[in-house]
C-alpha cells in the first residue's frame, strides 16, 4: 500500500503580502499564490502523484490552493472534505494588524512571544497547543485512518495547523516546532509505515 499523505501550506494570500496577522479572516489569494499553488501540483504530477481524497479548512486560500492542485494534475473533481479543525491557528485580537504595528503597540519581545512559544496565546485567541488540540484529534479521527488504508491523501491547509500534524509526524519537541517555518505553496510527501510511522519524507520545494 502507498500510504502516502501530502501535506500543502496555501499560496501567499493578500494579508501575508501585506504582513498582516491573519488567523481565521479570510483574504483570497495573491497572483503570486496562485502560481505557488499551480507549481506545487505541476511538481505533484512531475512525481506522478495523484490523490483519493482531499482535506482542507474552512477558509478560501486554502480551498482555492487545494482546487488549484488538484486541476494541475488532473484531478479537479475529486472528493474534497473542508473543516474548521483544520483552519489556522486564530489570532484574536491581532489579526488583521500588521505584524510591525503590532510590536510597536506591545513591544517586539511580547509579539514574539506570542507568535513563536508553544502555549502562550494573543488576547483572545489561540496558542499552538490550542490549535494542536483541535487539529491532531481530527487528524486521528478523519485523515490517519484513510491514509493507513492504502488511501492517497492530500492535506490542504495552513501554517500552524500542518505544523502541528509536523510536529506529531516528525516527532517534534515544543520547543522545535515553534521555530519551523513553512513556505507557502511548497507540498511536502510522505510516506507512513504500517504502524503510522514515517518512512520517507521529501519536500518539494522550489
Amino acid at each position: 500500500m502507498d500510504r502516502h499523505l501530502v501535506l500543502a501550506r496555501h499560496g501567499q494570500s493578500d494579508w501575508n503580502r501585506k504582513n498582516l496577522f491573519t488567523g481565521w479572516r479570510d483574504p483570497d489569494l495573491t497572483e503570486l499564490g496562485v502560481e505557488e499553488a499551480q507549481l506545487a501540483g505541476r511538481r505533484l504530477k512531475a512525481l506522478g502523484v495523484s490523490f483519493d481524497v482531499a482535506f482542507t479548512s474552512a477558509l478560501s486560500r486554502a480551498q482555492r490552493t487545494c482546487r488549484l492542485i488538484l486541476e494541475e494534475i488532473g484531478q479537479p473533481g475529486l472528493d474534497t472534505i473542508a473543516d474548521e479543525a483544520l483552519n489556522e491557528r486564530d489570532y484574536g485580537d491581532l489579526a488583521g494588524l500588521n505584524k510591525d504595528d503590532a510590536r510597536a503597540k506591545w513591544g517586539e519581545e511580547q509579539v514574539h512571544l506570542w507568535r513563536r512559544s508553544y502555549d502562550v496565546a494573543p488576547p483572545g485567541g489561540e496558542s499552538l497547543k490550542d490549535t494542536v488540540a483541535r487539529v491532531l484529534p481530527y487528524y486521528m479521527r478523519n485523515i490517519q485512518p484513510r491514509v493507513m488504508r492504502g488511501e492517497r491523501v492530500l492535506v490542504a491547509a495552513h501554517g500552524n495547523s500542518l505544523r502541528a500534524l509536523i510536529m506529531v509526524l516528525d516527532g517534534l519537541n515544543t520547543q522545535t516546532i515553534a521555530g519551523l517555518e513553512l513556505a507557502t505553496g511548497v507540498p511536502m510527501v510522505y510516506r507512513l509505515n504500517a504502524d503510522t510511522t514515517v518512512a520517507s519524507k521529501e519536500i518539494l520545494d522550489r
